[in-house]
């Protein structure tokens, strides 16, 4: 299948940062937008309750189900927003790891937030995310 999603990297911008600064996809591609993908099993259950890096590996693993049943992969994600339920950096970044780690050389534009209640319980992690498809 092609790809259609382009990372933009500048070199006026600080390349500390972990991903893309931008990213296209061309006017022909079929847009996916993803609900937040949550830590939770089959059954509903919140897992990993209390560990950030447990939960985001659980909903990277929900984002790929949801992207599969949409005919695309994390490799046409074109941009991800991370929220984590926790006002420590520490908590973030443990999240960040994993979705970083999951996505490897697609480094997408995304967006890392702290915030102070998701909504299930036990939730810490949320990962949104809009995929470009470009159908065959």
């Amino acid at each position: 299948m092609p790809r259609s999603v382009t990372l933009i990297r500048s070199a006026a911008l600080s390349d500390v940062a972990e991903y893309a600064y931008a990213a296209t996809a061309p006017a022909d591609a079929r847009l996916v937008f993803l609900a937040g993908a949550c830590p939770l099993d089959e059954d509903g259950a919140t897992v990993a309750v209390g560990d950030h890096a447990g939960q985001a590996a659980r909903c990277v693993a929900n984002m790929r189900t949801a992207l599969a049943a949409a005919g695309a992969t994390l490799e046409d994600v074109i941009s991800t927003r991370v929220l984590v339920a926790s006002t420590r950096q520490e908590d973030l970044v443990a999240a960040w790891a994993v979705v970083r780690d999951a996505f490897g050389a697609h480094d997408v534009p995304s967006t890392l937030m702290g915030v102070t209640v998701l909504g299930y319980t036990d939730q810490l992690v949320e990962i949104e995310a809009v995929a470009a498809v470009l159908d065959a």
